[in-house]
């Protein structure tokens, strides 16, 4: 067996112990050969790979981001409203490099453009990679734990500042559309306004639970912001919100964005260890021949879901998520 592995879109903590997982079970334990992918499907389109082996593999489980490279490149995406040939250049492609089978780490674009590969016939398997958190069908996906830890850590810092200076600290933390690393850094870092996509806010409510602080003699706030919560203005939805906060209360307000820090750095032993077990759990699948499939981890156990129940969907926070009613009754508001 002659594996193939890529990973695509955004770079997270977590990646190169995906890989150092597949490679060291295909290699130590099914004698398999493995072949690294550069910059994603870019690097299928190009040939461009390289052999990896047991001391390639060395050295990967602490490493942020991804020794592989990445791209954003999309095979599928149409051009003039055609699909192009990428997919099947990339097919021909693989038979020329001699791949059994591919392995493709990414988020919600590579697993949907997996699920095609997978219905054209290619042995494909899936690993979920994202800080979000937002792909279907698995609990949590490494990379995720990470950023959490960073922006907790960022939030209990911002604590000292806002209670020195008597202010409203609001940090924007990464979710276009799920509010995961919000909610959960939210909650641990201790916020008192957590404001997610998927929950509709008033700054109102906001101005009245912060006022309500202060006559509590709970003289500053934390707010914490997913970068995708609704802006009716121009800008951050940070910078409305602390704007709106401050033109409400006149309270002192200040802005922290977190950005791409969120991404970066080694891993989380919780990260590293899920990611070891996907990859050692990926390689187990190809050699029982369970293509088409992506690897989950669902109520601390490892085990898979067909591609094509993954394809197109995204995990949402709701209303009935249990840290999120754990939070209205301890009277922190979302929105």
């Amino acid at each position: 067996m002659k594996i193939g592995i890529l990973t695509a879109g955004g770079d997270c903590p977590g990646i190169n112990a995906t890989i150092r997982g597949v490679c060291k079970t295909a290699i130590n334990h099914y004698h398999f050969e493995a072949v690294g992918i550069h910059s994603g499907f870019l690097g299928l389109l190009n040939k461009d790979v390289e052999d990896l082996n047991d001391l390639t593999s060395s050295g990967l489980l602490n490493l942020g981001g991804t020794v592989l490279g990445t791209s954003r490149e999309k095979p599928f995406k149409k051009v003039d409203g055609q699909i192009t040939d990428k997919p099947h250049i990339i097919i021909n492609n693989m038979k020329d490099l001699g791949l059994d089978c591919l392995v493709c780490i990414g988020g919600n674009g590579t697993q949907k453009t997996a699920s095609k590969f997978a219905k054209l016939g290619v042995p494909i398997i899936g690993i979920p990679k994202t800080i979000d958190n937002d792909i279907w069908g698995t609990d949590f996906s490494f990379g995720f734990d990470s950023a959490v830890n960073i922006a907790t850590d960022a939030i209990d810092r911002l604590h000292s500042t806002a209670s020195s200076h008597k202010r409203v600290m609001v940090i924007e933390v990464m979710g276009h559309k799920a509010g995961w690393i919000a909610l959960y850094s939210g909650m641990a870092g201790g916020g008192d306004v957590i404001l997610l996509p998927e929950l509709p806010y008033s700054i109102e409510h906001i101005k009245d639970t912060i006022l309500h602080r202060i006559e509590c003699g709970k003289r500053f706030s934390i707010v914490v912001v997913a970068e995708g919560v609704k802006n009716p203005g121009e800008g951050r939805p940070s910078e409305y919100i602390a704007r709106m906060i401050e033109e409400t209360t006149n309270i002192e307000t200040r802005v922290t964005v977190l950005g791409y820090i969120q991404r970066g750095g080694s891993p989380t032993p919780f990260d590293r260890n899920l990611s070891t077990r996907m990859g050692g759990y990926a390689t187990e699948m190809i050699a029982k021949g369970e293509f088409g499939k992506m690897v989950v981890y669902r109520g601390n156990e490892i085990s898979s879901v067909p591609l094509s129940e993954v394809a197109g969907k995204l995990k949402l926070v709701t209303e009935d998520n249990d840290l999120v009613i754990e939070g209205k009754h301890m009277g922190i508001c979302f929105g």
